[in-house]
């Protein structure tokens, strides 16, 4: 009302450029509602469907909220084992996709971040080339490289294990970092002073003390930042699990995609999306407390080289 007021008690030229921009900040609130509710209305309705019974979930008329809502679904996912839906369990399923990702993300971040200094802050031969070589990666769809892939596993006896080795192909290559990352890396890079290179290079530190003393701290918002793609990326993943991973050591996608395939006869779809429910918490959970992070690593501004 104090924005309408201000306009009406306001000079004709004055009222019109005010009114111009009061229909503009409408349209602007107005669209971003719409979006917001084109965004969340597809998680909204999942979370409700799985509260409801499969007639209600299947039916041609289209209710959002459940005539009553029951954890039946939740708790037949608890008991998947028991009932022969599958041969994991869901917090097993969880618990590998953790594992995957505590071991892949420290590591492959450390030498992706490594990888980056070297080649924004070290002299090495023929760098600019080998890091095109090493983008040039990026443009090929892993769908392509996954048949030779399959196979080299396959040969080395990773593939058709039946222990812990199932997991090797996702996390022995990411061990090896992450090209996205470094060049991500590369780029922030660019905002640390190369005084301060050259200056830890006088009073004698080694490459890999400057890295851990100077760099690291200064490339933490980027680290953060790509950690949580990395992470989310990891949890969502459907592809590679699915077909390197049988039995106890399916990951939490893979899982979910298994209660679909099992279900599709008698169409269990709220089971389906409890899953997918409680598989979303982590990371509505990591966004909420860290999202700050992702403006920090958009901000690549300081001193440059």
């Amino acid at each position: 009302m104090s924005e309408l007021t201000r306009v009406l008690s306001s000079n004709p030229i004055e009222k019109r450029s005010a009114v111009k921009n009061l229909i503009v900040k409408i349209l602007l609130y107005a669209l971003l509602i719409l979006i917001t509710f084109i965004t969340l209305f597809p998680y909204v309705w999942m979370i409700l469907t799985s509260f409801k019974t499969n007639s209600e979930a299947t039916s041609v008329d289209l209710k959002l909220f459940p005539e009553v809502f029951r954890i039946d679904s939740f708790i037949t996912l608890s008991k998947l084992q028991e009932q022969r839906i599958s041969n994991t369990s869901f917090l097993r399923a969880m618990l590998n996709t953790l594992i995957i990702e505590v071991t892949v993300i420290p590591v492959g971040t450390f030498v992706a971040a490594l990888a980056a200094f070297s080649f924004s802050k070290m002299r090495l031969p023929h760098k600019r080339f080998f890091l095109l070589f090493l983008m040039s990666g990026m443009m090929v769809p892993y769908a392509a490289v996954l048949l030779p892939q399959y196979r080299a596993f396959k040969a080395i006896g990773w593939v058709g294990n039946e222990g812990f080795a199932q997991l090797f192909p996702l996390i022995i290559p990411g061990l090896f970092g992450n090209v996205g990352m470094m060049f991500f890396f590369i780029q922030y890079l660019k905002s640390t002073p190369k005084a301060l290179i050259e200056a830890g290079r006088i009073d004698g530190a080694s490459w890999l003390r400057i890295f851990i003393r100077i760099v690291l701290p200064a490339i933490l918002p980027a680290i953060a930042a790509q950690v949580i793609f990395w992470f989310l990326g990891i949890w969502n993943d459907y592809f590679a699990p699915s077909i390197y991973l049988s039995n106890e050591w399916l990951t939490l996608q893979a899982l979910i995609s298994q209660l679909n395939d099992s279900t599709a006869r008698r169409a269990d779809i709220p089971l389906v999306m409890a899953g997918s429910t409680l598989g979303s918490i982590p990371m509505i959970i990591i966004y909420v407390f860290f999202q700050r992070y992702f403006i920090q690593s958009l901000a690549l501004t300081g001193i440059k080289e």
